[in-house]
């Protein structure tokens, strides 16, 4: 389990390919810090750490992961937001968030505002997953609140900081976002349409 609070940044060092797999190197100021079989979400995806060496790890995306998230869009050099599973003894900063990417979804406008920064995503509802005013939503696994939400777009503000130390800084208008939508309203949805 995450809270969606980003703990660093990683760059991809090198991507290679194996069938429908694909393992990504990744440089980072915590990868010393991990172990083999641990979970660490990239982009707000879940994934095991399979190799840590000289201040990198490596982890894989099967085909499954890369068709609907982000990750397959990955190259050299793109930085990707990292954090840790939530520790049991510790606050609970963000929310809950189980680094399963429920879709991806598309910026379609950024606006600088005062010191902060607008962004506009819309996502296909056809997959039942609902935002809900000032409620929770995870953008490439950085906890967030949307406002603005209708039935298949929503808002974000940005501050100076999570601007600076996370990948926001990098979206641009048209880009594929993941988004993990809120785990309490896709459950009270479905017991709705029990």
């Amino acid at each position: 389990m995450f809270t969606g609070i980003i703990e660093t940044l990683g760059r991809v060092k090198g991507i290679e390919t194996e069938g429908s797999n694909r393992h990504f190197e990744i440089e980072s100021s915590i990868s010393n810090e991990l172990k083999v079989d641990q979970s660490v979400a990239h982009n707000g995806v879940c994934l095991t750490v399979t190799k840590v060496q000289e201040g990198k790890h490596w982890v894989t995306a099967i085909d499954e992961t890369l068709q609907k998230s982000n990750l397959g869009n990955l190259k050299p050099s793109n930085e990707v937001n990292l954090e840790r599973c939530m520790l049991n003894n510790g606050r609970f900063d963000g929310h809950i968030v189980q680094g399963h990417v429920d879709q991806m979804g598309e910026c379609t406008s950024i606006k600088v505002e005062k010191g902060s920064w607008l962004y506009d995503f819309r996502y296909d509802p056809v997959h039942g997953n609902v935002t809900v005013e000032k409620g929770s939503i995870t953008i490439n696994g950085i906890s967030l609140t949307c406002f603005n939400s209708t039935e298949n777009s929503f808002r974000v503000a940005i501050i100076p900081y999570t601007y600076e130390h996370t990948t926001m800084k990098d979206i641009k208008v048209g880009d594929k976002i993941n988004l993990e939508f809120d785990i309490v309203g896709k459950y009270v949805k479905r017991l709705m349409n029990l």
